[in-house]
């Protein structure tokens, strides 16, 4: 829904915007430009008129004139009645380093590293066998009308046939395919929680979940994590959350969470199980990351505690995010309601790709071997680098999933997001990962690109992180950051 921000909630959400490295127009436009791509000014959001915020923030209107400009230049404003333009994101990618910090759908330019985004390639040769396969399986259903709210058969079976596998029995009837793990957050969302239902999350947590939890209206209730070298979950303050809140649904990614690589023991998952039960919560797994396993960490899945537990799952870190096919595990009550709820959003999902993911999840671990040899090494040299080149930043050891969480010496998380690009690399600012403007002391980043690759990006850092040692005013404490003001 399209509105309006007044000079005051800009004001406060801009923080202290001007420390002085740069002419004060760049410097307000590229404030302005981070808070649009994370999400803390909404798109479609008219901004202050020239006159109100330079009298606002004490700065002449040809300062304001000037970094509209810029944002309209770089297609992150649109060219509104008078100077009154709204929020946006470009139409196109442009060949400079404003668009290099990124947005979501946006691909990095050329000869810019992405840390943003923890995806790797897809496992080429098993996935271009599964959709040659699933071509000549096509043919067979072309009689049929092509929409099924549930998937494909075959899809859905195989994927039963994995949970059983790993000790959670499982029917096809329990099954729902989805267009990813984020489609089936929707779906899930969509069906156990109204607006202003609250929603549990660990703090931190995958960003687009926290999206989407916020887009269904519902109220993020986060739950610290213990700061490493403490592992594991802080289970007596999940227990006490879960009774004081009594939230809807607990949204928790218990395999390699995203984004400390964590791993749930099962003394605290079958804890966890119980508190839900006992507070009445549905308890959602998310568990994408769950085949990325480096260290041989065990624990089984979180719904062979409980029937009760939603599972959530996606070929897009095993195999390929372009294969957009994920799916949820639940009770069939369960399944026949959010299958209800998908309908309202898309009638089901392509075919062809389904019987393609058929072929992999019945031979899951095909790629698997290989891509894992290839994230320990990364992982490896990721660590070493960030050893050497930055020993200032507290690494936690993930045992598996994609990225490492660094703990920064200085709250300047998004300091260095702003001027990362200006060194060849994009990054995404801690507070991605939080509620209320948290980890501003945090950065993720990934290990899904080859040693070289993340040699040069950590030298990028070294020398991002060596402009902010140079230039202290560019650190925004948590006092006078933009994400302070995020309720």
């Amino acid at each position: 829904m399209s509105g309006s921000l007044n000079p005051s909630s800009l004001a406060r959400l801009l923080g202290g915007w001007n420390p002085g490295a740069a002419p004060a127009y760049r410097e307000l436009a590229d404030v302005v430009r981070l808070l649009v791509l994370d999400g803390r000014v909404p798109l479609d959001t008219a901004l202050p008129s020239e006159r109100a915020l330079s009298e606002t923030l004490g700065v002449s209107r040809t300062t304001v004139t000037a970094a509209y400009a810029g944002l309209r230049e770089q297609g992150f404003l649109s060219s509104g009645q008078g100077s009154r333009g709204r929020t946006c994101l470009p139409g196109h990618v442009f060949g400079n380093s404003a668009i290099a910090a990124g947005a979501p759908g946006l691909a990095a330019p050329a000869g810019v590293i992405d840390l943003a985004y923890a995806s790797l390639p897809a496992s080429g040769e098993v996935v271009h066998r599964a959709f040659a396969a699933a071509l000549t399986e096509l043919p067979a259903l072309l009689p049929g009308f092509g929409y099924d709210p549930l998937g494909v058969p075959a899809l859905r079976e195989a994927i039963a046939a994995r949970y059983t596998s790993a000790g959670v029995p499982t029917t096809p009837a329990q099954i729902l395919v989805t267009s990813g793990a984020q489609h089936a957050l929707n779906i899930v969302l969509r069906t156990l929680a109204g607006r202003q239902d609250k929603v549990l999350v660990d703090h931190p947590t995958y960003p687009n979940a926290l999206d989407a939890i916020r887009s269904a209206g519902c109220r993020p209730v986060p739950v610290a994590l213990p700061p490493a070298p403490a592992t594991g979950w802080d289970l007596d303050a999940v227990e006490a959350a879960l009774m004081q809140h009594r939230p809807k649904m607990a949204y928790v990614v218990p395999d390699f969470h995203n984004p400390t690589g964590r791993l749930m023991p099962d003394a605290q998952r079958r804890r966890l199980v119980r508190a839900a039960a006992s507070s009445g919560t549905v308890l959602v797994a998310d568990e994408t990351l769950r085949e990325l396993n480096l260290d041989g960490g065990t624990a089984a899945p979180l719904a062979s505690f409980s029937s009760a537990v939603v599972s959530i799952g996606s070929l897009s870190k095993s195999h390929w995010a372009g294969l957009r096919t994920g799916w949820i595990r639940a009770g069939e009550s369960l399944i026949r309601r959010f299958a209800a709820a998908r309908t309202t959003m898309d009638l089901g999902g392509p075919v062809v790709e389904q019987l393609a993911a058929a072929h992999l999840v019945d031979a899951l671990t095909d790629p698997l071997p290989a891509r894992l040899a290839m994230l320990r090494e990364n992982r490896s040299a990721l660590l070493g680098l960030l050893g050497r080149h930055l020993p200032q930043w507290q690494t936690e050891h993930p045992g598996g999933g994609l990225t490492v969480w660094c703990r920064l010496p200085a709250p300047a998380s998004t300091a260095l997001t702003v001027i990362a690009p200006d060194f060849g690399v994009r990054l995404a600012a801690g507070p991605r990962f939080g509620v209320g403007g948290a980890f501003e002391h945090y950065l993720r980043v990934p290990y899904t690109l080859p040693p070289k690759q993340l040699e040069t990006a950590v030298l990028a850092l070294r020398a991002a992180q060596d402009r902010l040692d140079a230039a202290p005013q560019l650190r925004r404490t948590l006092k006078d950051s933009p994400t302070a003001a995020i309720a």
